[in-house]
């Protein structure tokens, strides 16, 4: 446990510096080197990506509030969208640990693993969301932020990859887009945490000091750094040449998706 803990700690510390110098959620980082030390320290097969995907999910809830209230003292976050998509995003992340606790752990590795790589290539090749021409529908917004916070629940992340070209391609300005997706990882992440640590809490081959399927020193050791980290890594990303380390970033991402798939 204690080892697990301190590796947390730097696990956090490295997450929250990347997730603030390019602007992506902590969990695409989190929840595959989690897998890596959680197999490596011999947890069950079966729980080893559930546990990792709702301990990221769990670390995501601080760190969305803490980018909630900076967007919103900026004035950057349009409330009026976040209610609009809210009932579909807690719909699905609630039903995104439902379905993560009744798929396989192999089938769970496999849907992060083609997400890391689709990260990948668009960091590597610098695609970015093109505005789009018209507003979506009330219907088109339900259903699509229901599939979104799903993903978001079933990966472990914030759901900012999957929100912000979702918003921009229907005209919303990229800085408005970004708060609205930080606002929206806040219920992600609370109502997918609330629901991974129910599914589990019956589990009977849990490690010790878990809730659920949520590995307590894990997700302490990573708030306790990653809250601190993130704003550094936001101001370093206005300091560093960001176009071209994230290529370098996208090679990493690759690295993890091949260890994933052979670990």
């Amino acid at each position: 446990m204690i080892v697990v803990f301190l590796a947390s700690i730097l696990l956090g510390a490295v997450g929250g510096l990347m997730a603030g110098l390019f602007g992506i959620g902590g969990g695409l980082i989190i929840v595959p080197v989690l897998a890596m030390l959680f197999a490596a320290k011999g947890f069950p097969e079966e729980l080893v990506m559930i546990m990792s995907v709702a301990t990221s999910l769990a670390t995501i809830v601080l760190t969305s509030i803490f980018s909630v209230l900076a967007h919103h003292r900026l004035g950057s976050v349009l409330w009026d969208k976040v209610l609009a998509m809210g009932p579909g995003i807690m719909a699905g992340a609630a039903l995104g640990a439902v379905v993560a606790d009744y798929i396989a752990g192999d089938v769970l590795r496999v849907i992060f693993i083609i997400y890391l790589l689709a990260m990948g290539v668009q960091m590597a090749l610098q695609l970015k969301p093109k505005p789009g021409q018209q507003q979506p529908s009330k219907a088109l917004d339900l259903g699509v932020s229901c599939l979104m916070g799903l993903l978001s629940s079933l990966l472990g992340i914030g759901g900012g990859t999957l929100i912000v070209p979702f918003l921009v391609h229907f005209q919303t300005p990229m800085r408005n887009a970004v708060a609205i997706a930080s606002a929206c990882g806040l219920p992600i992440s609370v109502v997918g945490t609330i629901g991974y640590a129910l599914l589990g809490r019956d589990m009977v081959q849990l490690p010790d000091w878990s809730l659920g399927y949520i590995y307590i020193p894990s997700f302490i050791g990573i708030v306790l750094t990653s809250t601190f980290t993130a704003p550094i890594g936001a101001k370093l990303a206005h300091r560093l040449p960001s176009e071209k380390l994230k290529r370098y970033f996208s090679l990493l991402l690759f690295v993890m998706a091949a260890k994933l798939i052979w670990f």
